[in-house]
């Protein structure tokens, strides 16, 4: 199987809402969040000694961290690629 590479330079378009194409891309943002989430996790280490921890600061932190991620999926290019790859990839299963 040759997949093509040149989808990979294209940006989406025309994504059909009543399509499988709009889950496919609710979930490639989904996983780009997830990405996004564990690098939030990794640089943004806000632990302070000058603060004393209070009760549910990891649970607010986490918080924050979520959805600092959910707003910025979609926007670093990884859900692009994976949804082209795997359109490409449906594309040739189909042939």
């Amino acid at each position: 199987m040759q997949i093509n590479t040149a989808i990979y330079n294209q940006p989406i378009q025309n994504i059909n809402a009543n399509s499988d194409d709009f889950k496919l891309k609710e979930q490639t943002d989904s996983f780009e969040a997830l990405i996004l989430k564990v690098l939030l996790d990794t640089a943004l280490d806000m632990e302070n000694s000058l603060y004393p921890k209070e009760a549910g600061n990891e649970i607010y932190q986490s918080m924050y961290k979520d959805s600092i991620s959910q707003s910025l999926s979609g926007s670093f290019g990884y859900s692009d690629l994976l949804f082209n790859y795997l359109k490409d990839l449906q594309y040739n299963q189909k042939k």
